[in-house]
């Protein structure tokens, strides 16, 4: 590959204090050489060294690209009569989830593979290089086998979420159905999967049967996330802390206890505002993470139920709006928060050594992804050192 040199960048994030102003490392007036798909050198125009080729930013900002560490894609169907019910009045409950199990389980691989590369095109259009996603919508063995294998064609950060909810074919033995997902399910899986996931939620999974999968998955060399504190208090939070999960996502309902409980140990808290959004629910308090001391992840948790949205954009707007996270925090937590609740240090930066993943923005600096809600200010994307955007 030829390097390239970014030049006349307006605003440049890197998210490496050592190379520019504050946590975001920014640097004005700035360019960028990518070099073997990754960053050579970033810093001011004026220094910047040569390279075999050149590209004019014109001014406008750099980031990092987006690192959406909470997705669900491998579906089929849409839940739109229910979205409509809820924005009459009807409450959110987990149990929607049925539906788009059903659909999802009558879909073939091809429709479920066209409907995941779809919402992936979508979402790299606004800026996401880097995406986790889950299976959780077949809850048969062979279904979520297949969801993981059709995920894992794609990216390499690939959930086994077995424990989405209880199985329709279990409702009235749920004992038998966690038997399932720690036992031949997660054997079939595990294979397919970085990850190991489980909603402990009223309506989904208790705190034992949460842990019973996490450690089972665990034992299989499954790294723990835990779907935690979304509806209601519960162990969730907890429980991600005590067994080093790399995330705990939601986190809207949260005691001290579980603050503290971040604050002190190396679970990122990722933040999914569009559920929030979509669902008419209570904001998470991101202020309060924050001043904590708590790694605080943005991602989209893109699912046909709760938030049907790929756009971190879009998310970085509501945090700033909504959950009391400036732009700079909303931006480092989209990008280099998501990062840490992948637990990779290779994106979510634009720092000599990373890959060379980035967007272009149609603005002079990031701040106006918060600054101009809903305007498509994605420009141009580049994944790996190539332009794909």
């Amino acid at each position: 590959m030829s390097s390239t040199l970014i030049t006349r960048i307006g605003t440049l994030v890197t998210n490496d204090p050592a190379l520019g102003e504050g946590p975001l490392g920014l640097i004005e007036d700035a360019a960028l050489v990518l070099d073997g798909g990754a960053v050579a050198w970033a810093g001011r125009a004026a220094d910047a060294p040569d390279a075999d080729e050149r590209h004019d930013a014109g001014g406008r900002a750099v980031i990092p690209g987006f690192v959406d560490s909470h997705s669900h894609l491998v579906f089929a169907g849409d839940r739109t009569a229910e979205f409509n019910a809820r924005m009459s009045g009807r409450a959110y409950s987990a149990g929607g989830i049925r539906t788009t199990v059903a659909a999802t389980r009558a879909a073939t691989d091809d429709e479920l593979e066209a409907n995941l590369t779809h919402y992936l095109d979508e979402a790299l259009r606004q800026g996401t290089t880097t995406f986790e996603t889950k299976s959780g919508y077949g809850l048969t063995v062979a279904d979520e086998a297949r969801a993981l294998r059709i995920a894992a064609r794609h990216t390499e950060e690939v959930t086994y979420l077995g424990a989405h909810i209880v199985s329709p074919d279990f409702a009235e033995d749920p004992a038998a159905y966690v038997a399932l997902v720690t036992g031949e399910m997660l054997d079939a899986c595990a294979p397919h999967a970085r990850w190991v996931d489980v909603f402990c939620e009223k309506g989904a999974f208790d705190g034992d049967q949460a842990r019973a999968v996490l450690t089972a998955g665990m034992a299989k060399g499954l790294a723990p996330r835990v779907h935690a504190n979304q509806l209601t208090y519960g162990p969730g939070v907890q429980l991600a802390v005590e067994l080093d999960a790399a995330s705990a996502d939601h986190c809207t309902h949260l005691t001290q206890a579980d603050v503290d409980a971040l604050a002190s140990g190396n679970t990122v808290a990722t933040l999914l505002p569009g559920a929030e959004f979509s669902t008419r629910a209570e904001w998470p308090d991101a202020r309060r993470l924050l001043d904590a001391g708590v790694t605080v992840a943005l991602s989209t948790d893109c699912n046909p139920g709760s938030s049907f949205t790929s756009s971190v954009p879009f998310c970085i707007a509501l945090a700033v709006r909504d959950m009391g996270m400036t732009p700079d925090e909303a931006v480092w937590s989209a990008t280099a928060g998501g990062a840490a609740a992948l637990r990779r240090t290779d994106v979510g930066r634009l720092s000599p050594g990373a890959r060379a993943d980035l967007a272009v923005l149609d603005a002079p600096s990031h701040v106006h992804l918060a600054y101009r809600p809903g305007v498509p200010l994605v420009r141009e994307v580049w994944r790996r050192g190539t332009r794909v955007v």
